[in-house]
């Protein structure tokens, strides 16, 4: 030891932070040959296993399994959703959690990737300090993720509430639920929750909630909201939190259970260690198409760097870094492929250009749009709720986006992604052959409809 310090241990590569992001390029570059170590702090999969992803879709399984009782029961097959035994859904959460969990394990070990728990600080001569253990990557991969951003709103610091990473550790049921932020996670949690028999109201700054998503499948949305008896609020201003209640300018409303989900903010502790270049709004670390930082060696993923703050969307950034850091060529991650998913029921579903942006970007643009309907397998299901949108334009017909509001639309989202991917347009999309009868026979009416006439239009 020198100086209280172990003597550095060399790998080829560090990665720091073992989230959806970090794990996966860690396990790429060991593939190919280098010697790698992974730093984490908290728990591995990151936020997205922990405290996101995983738990919110585990949760929401479990509203749509009491929305299908409601519903069998309408139809004549006699059942009621009786007692909740909420301990148990969140025990069966962390067991979904810990089969991945699991998973990753293995894989680390597998790969033969040191994993090293702890909290990491950066030197400037980009040695990694570690429960004061020093480690040296001829490269660096920084994957921290962010953590939940709480407005300042008055009285919320006085009063208990949750964030993400409280709120599925929670081992009783909500009684009368506020969540404050009508995003993606707020809403999906409101579909989680309401089916159950939580009372559940949204409030929202802007003027509509889901404002990232599709305008027609907000009012799908919304729709069902009311069906569940989700209440929301939209341009609502919140003037204070007290104990047990929310006060709008207009009305107090109150709560047995208070969630914030406003956002996330960008853990940029070791962008500050290294004085590393920040985005304009100095909220994201600042990279290249090879997302490389403004220091060499030092590249930055997932959250960090703004953009889409999603998993799939980390991981494949992780695989481009790696492949930059072994000069393979350039990163083949596109924006306009990334899907982007909502898990409410019916779910939501995209990819690239809305029309509106498509028109900005000088196209002469066609839009379709073919309701489920008409389908046969939605009907028999009763899930007819939703559409299919094809955003094309007029010369070549080249898929410029799509938007996908239904029953498994996450699923079904990717088969118009692969046809775009491989560089397919309309034409192809419409020839395909679909399997009857199946929901993704719209997705073909709706290619047809554009090409010439849809047969069931």
């Amino acid at each position: 030891m020198i100086g209280g310090k172990e003597l550095l241990k060399h790998f080829d590569l560090l990665v720091i932070g073992a989230g959806p992001g970090g794990y996966v390029a860690a396990i790429r570059a060991a593939q190919k040959g280098k010697k790698v170590a992974i730093i984490e702090k908290a728990s591995l999969g990151g936020t997205c296993l922990n405290v996101g992803c995983i738990p919110s879709k585990t949760f929401l399984q479990h509203g749509e399994w009491a929305e299908q009782i409601k519903k069998a029961n309408s139809y004549g097959i006699s059942a009621e959703v009786g007692h909740i035994d909420y301990s148990r859904l969140v025990e069966r959460k962390d067991k979904v959690v810990g089969t991945l969990l699991q998973g990753i394990e293995y894989l680390l070990k597998k790969n033969n990737i040191t994993l090293i728990k702890g909290k990491a600080a950066v030197m400037d001569h980009l040695a990694v300090s570690v429960n004061n253990q020093e480690f040296k990557g001829k490269d660096l991969i920084l994957a921290t993720g962010s953590r939940p951003f709480v407005p300042p709103i008055k009285g919320l610091d006085q009063v208990p509430y949750y964030t993400t990473d409280q709120f599925f550790d929670l081992q009783e049921q909500p009684k009368e639920l506020i969540i404050i932020g009508g995003g993606v996670i707020g809403i999906e949690l409101a579909f989680a929750m309401a089916p159950l028999g939580t009372k559940v109201t949204v409030i929202e700054a802007a003027d509509d909630i889901l404002l990232t998503e599709d305008l027609d499948a907000r009012e799908v949305i919304k729709k069902k909201m009311a069906q569940l008896g989700i209440r929301y609020m939209t341009n609502a201003a919140i003037s204070e939190v007290t104990d047990g209640c929310v006060y709008t300018e207009e009305q107090k409303i109150p709560f047995t259970h208070l969630l914030v989900a406003t956002g996330r903010k960008a853990n940029l502790e070791i962008a500050a260690e290294l004085d590393l270049e920040l985005d304009a709004g100095k909220k994201f670390i600042k990279v290249n198409s090879s997302y490389l930082t403004s220091r060499n060696h030092v590249y930055a993923i997932g959250d960090l760097i703004g953009g889409y703050q999603l998993a799939h969307a980390a991981s494949q950034e992780g695989l481009a870094a790696v492949s930059a850091i072994l000069n393979e060529g350039p990163p083949k991650v596109k924006q306009e492929e990334i899907p982007r998913c909502v898990y409410t029921h019916p779910e939501i579903a995209s990819f690239g250009l809305s029309e509106e942006e498509a028109k900005i970007k000088g196209y002469d643009v066609i839009t379709k749009k073919m309701n489920f309907q008409s389908n046969g397998r939605a009907i028999a299901m009763g899930e007819t709720e939703g559409f299919v949108k094809i955003i094309t334009e007029n010369k070549y017909h080249e898929i410029l986006g799509a938007v996908v509001v239904g029953v498994n639309a996450t699923e079904l989202i990717n088969q118009i992604l692969a046809v775009k991917h491989s560089e397919g347009r309309l034409e192809e999309l419409g020839s395909l052959i679909f399997g009857h009868p199946n929901l993704s026979e719209t997705i073909g009416e709706a290619a047809e409809s554009i090409l010439f006439k849809a047969i069931h239009e």
